[in-house]
């Protein structure tokens, strides 16, 4: 007999039995998903509090540093003429000025003749550039220089920068190919074609892309392969009277200017280094009236950022308190509340904020000093009087609040960084001995000719070797210098680490090398060649590191930089020492200290890192949704098996109940006949 549908033949409702049986049998996985719930819900919130933390961060990017949060403000009496503006990182300070400009910096440029055509081929070979100053003869109105009318002859000195070059291969000989491979070597010189409309209407202009009377250029030619026509069309010489191929149709100069009535004179228009922490914009020359330029505290600028700062942190407090509260009238709880997490964060958070600043030698340290106070809910507000007054006072003791700062009472220490293991403090600084370059001094040189038997040399630079080939021809010594200063700064190998020289002659003629870097590792010596110009018996002198103490303590010296030792209270404090010294001379005070935006910066940075309590926790809840994921899984497969069973064992009942209803109605009939019959 076969039941096609459960409680037929029995009349027991199956399905309703087995449902109700399920029901009890999903109570386990209804936990699993109701903790599951719960969990995300709690990683939801996490995700709340590091979003909340992310835009506190970005809030305060521009207030850890006091070189971005000191805001100076620039005004110019004449903008078409100058600009004024404190530079990023700068010591600049409020003050007024007075500016004349007589000249403005101005790059050279040099015409080529004119040519039938820019894609007719010229011819191959390798162009050199130097860069150096123009000086005594005079330019004549063809664009060539010429001597004087005295007789003086024009000079060209190189400024050492190093020579470049521009190879013209077999695909490059025509003009615009020439032009083409100027551009492409991004060599400090820029190449165009102008059509003049002449028969002959095109000419190459090259432009130096510095300005400044050292950056004129000087061009040879070389390997040709016995065709001229490269050399004819691009070899200039402003020191030969016939070896000027290129008409000069802008000089190179400084600009000229005066600061307060003293004198001037700058390679650049783009002035960064005649003010400190200044950039002056030069535009134009002056009438005759000066232009007056000012630098003035932007206290609006800076109560912006502290104005942003404090609602940032009340959102912060907000979101921390919305997610871990307790509704007393609902009696309901948030979803973190008591989370130990939320705890902690709430705990450093508080303990940042109420602590003095320690290490300053700035007297403000709390934020109430200057009008931001506690509210009794926790969140900050901030007294704008207050806060104006103390800008007014002290601009320098408001920043230092937020930033690190680090400040010294000796003008010849200068504070360069730290790390995050030095502690805020006051450190005593003393120096035992200075910085220095290295030296390569020669004696008395035997000669001033460079031919094939001596122009090449290999130099060794504060420990990289590279061979040089100076120019065949006579020099002076300070021309030689300045061959020898082009051509090792102009070598890759050392202008790829930073390196590089100053090549000066005596007045004897004796030469002598002296490396730009500080420090043991700056030296230059000479592996082969030299002796021609550096004579029999050089002097080799290395360099020194600084050396001296801070906090009592030996510190590391490295070129002119004095760092901490490794576990001291120092550590990682990085001090730039300069000027002369005597023995263990006293070089007063260092003060450092971290304003409240830099710790919370910190503190932030390192909870939202991969190994940060944040990110921690959330990894720790992530992965229990996903075990709870499998278990939940390993219950759900179970259960199909358990309702399989149910269903088999109900079904088997109801066919059993089946053939027992059979069975009595069969037998009740077969009574009833025989009763019917006795």
């Amino acid at each position: 007999m076969t039941i096609s549908s459960p409680g037929i033949g029995s009349s027991l409702d199956v399905n309703s039995i087995v449902s109700q049986l399920m029901a009890l049998e999903r109570a386990p996985l209804d936990l699993i998903t109701k903790k599951t719930a719960a969990i995300q819900s709690k990683i939801s919130s996490f995700g709340s509090i590091k979003s909340a933390l992310s835009t506190f961060q970005t809030a305060m990017a521009n207030m850890t540093d006091v070189s971005k949060i000191t805001a100076l403000s620039g005004a110019s009496s004449d903008a078409s003429s100058a600009t004024i503006s404190a530079s990023t990182g700068s010591g600049a300070v409020p003050a007024n000025y007075s500016l004349e400009v007589t000249q403005l910096a101005q790059a050279q440029k040099l015409a080529t003749t004119g040519q039938a055509s820019a894609q007719s081929a010229i011819g191959s070979g390798t162009i050199t550039f130097d860069f150096g100053t123009i000086a005594g003869g005079k330019l004549g109105t063809d664009g060539k220089y010429g001597a004087a009318a005295d007789g003086s002859a024009t000079t060209f000195t190189s400024n050492g920068s190093g020579q470049k070059e521009v190879v013209i291969g077999a695909g490059d000989t025509s003009l615009s190919g020439i032009r083409d491979a100027i551009n492409s070597a991004n060599i400090g010189v820029t190449a165009s074609i102008v059509n003049d409309g002449s028969a002959t209407p095109y000419r190459l202009v090259l432009t130096d892309t510095s300005s400044g009377k050292a950056s004129s250029m000087k061009i040879s030619v070389t390997g040709d392969g016995g065709d001229p026509a490269l050399s004819n069309l691009l070899s200039h010489d402003p020191a030969s009277a016939t070896g000027q191929a290129l008409t000069q149709t802008q000089s190179a100069q400084d600009a000229l200017f005066k600061i307060d009535g003293i004198a001037i004179s700058k390679a650049s228009n783009t002035v960064t280094d005649a003010i400190d922490g200044v950039t002056l914009t030069l535009l134009k020359p002056t009438t005759t009236v000066p232009v007056a330029l000012s630098l003035t505290g932007d206290n609006a600028a800076i109560t912006a950022s502290i104005t942003q700062f404090v609602s940032a942190y009340n959102q912060i407090t907000k979101t921390l308190k919305d997610v871990s509260a307790y509704n007393p009238t609902t009696k309901v709880s948030a979803t973190l509340s008591g989370d130990a997490t939320v705890r902690s964060l709430q705990s450093q958070l508080r303990a940042i904020m109420m602590t003095p600043i320690a290490g300053s030698a700035n007297v403000t340290s709390t934020l109430s000093k200057i009008g931001i106070a506690f509210q009794t809910d926790g969140t900050l507000a901030v007294d704008d009087t207050k806060l104006q007054a103390a800008l007014v006072t002290n601009q320098a003791a408001v920043t230092g609040l937020f930033a690190a700062v680090g400040s010294a009472s000796d003008g010849r220490v200068s504070f360069s960084g730290t790390t995050d293991k030095t502690v805020p403090g006051a450190y005593a600084v003393t120096v035992s001995q200075i910085a220095r370059q290295g030296s390569y001094t020669g004696s008395s040189p035997t000669g001033s000719t460079v031919d094939a038997s001596n122009n090449t040399m290999q130099v060794q630079l504060n420990g990289v070797t590279a061979s040089i080939t100076l120019t065949d021809g006579n020099y002076t010594p300070a021309r030689l210098a300045g061959e020898i200063q082009s051509k090792i700064n102009g070598a890759k190998e050392f202008s790829a680490v930073g390196s590089s020289v100053t090549v000066s002659a005596a007045s004897d003629g004796t030469l002598s090398i002296q490396p730009a870097r500080y420090g043991a590792s700056s030296q230059v010596s000479f592996f082969s060649g030299g002796s021609d110009f550096f004579g029999a018996t050089p002097a080799l002198i290395a360099g020194t590191d600084v050396a001296g103490t801070i906090n009592g303590v030996a510190a590391t010296g490295s070129g002119q930089y004095l760092t901490g030792a490794s576990g001291d209270a120092a550590e990682g404090l990085k001090l730039k020492i300069s000027g002369s010294v005597t023995a263990d001379e006293t070089r007063g005070t260092v003060n450092y200290s971290q304003g409240y935006a830099y710790q919370l910066d910190s503190m932030i940075t390192k909870l939202l890192s991969t190994t940060g309590a944040l990110t921690t926790k959330t990894t720790g809840l992530a992965a229990s949704v996903t075990a709870m994921g499998k278990d939940g899984d390993k219950v759900s497969a179970n259960l199909v098996l358990i309702e399989a069973r149910y269903r088999s064992q109900f079904t088997a009942l109801d066919v059993l109940m089946a053939k027992m209803t059979t069975t009595n109605n069969f037998l009740t009939q077969q009574f009833a006949s025989m009763t019917a019959n006795a």
